[in-house]
């Protein structure tokens, strides 16, 4: 599988962006499909999830309300719509996905495919 990410930029506070995340090869019903961010100095984080047979999705707390996941199976396409952005939420934004459910689905070591990130700048 390979995933290819784009639609990061500069926005104002309180703007929107929208990533798309494609991807090439089978995805399979049972892969799970994130979102991950990384700020300078920081730990790469969980954003959202979403499961590609169900399309039950998660969302960390520090987005819940603001950002949505979904995904377009004809597409094979995950997209991450951002909204009332924050200077905090300034990262580069990866997506993966989870292909053999090794662990939780929070955890970005347990993520078997990445793609090769997008930069989200968010200005005050």
């Amino acid at each position: 599988v390979q995933l290819q990410a784009s639609g990061g930029g500069l926005v104002q506070t309180g703007g929107s962006l929208r990533l798309s995340c494609a991807a090439s090869g089978t995805i399979y019903s049972s892969y799970v499909m994130g979102w991950f961010r990384q700020a300078p100095g920081k730990e790469r984080e969980i954003v959202a999830t979403v499961t590609w047979r169900s399309n039950k999705k998660y969302y960390s707390d520090s987005v819940k309300g603001r950002f949505t996941i979904s995904r377009d199976a004809a597409k094979n396409t995950v997209y991450l719509q951002m909204n009332s952005l924050k200077p905090e939420d300034t990262a580069v934004y990866y997506c993966a996905v989870d292909v053999d459910h090794d662990g939780a689905y929070t955890i970005p070591q347990n993520y078997d495919y990445w793609g090769q990130g997008t930069q989200v700048t968010v200005s005050s």
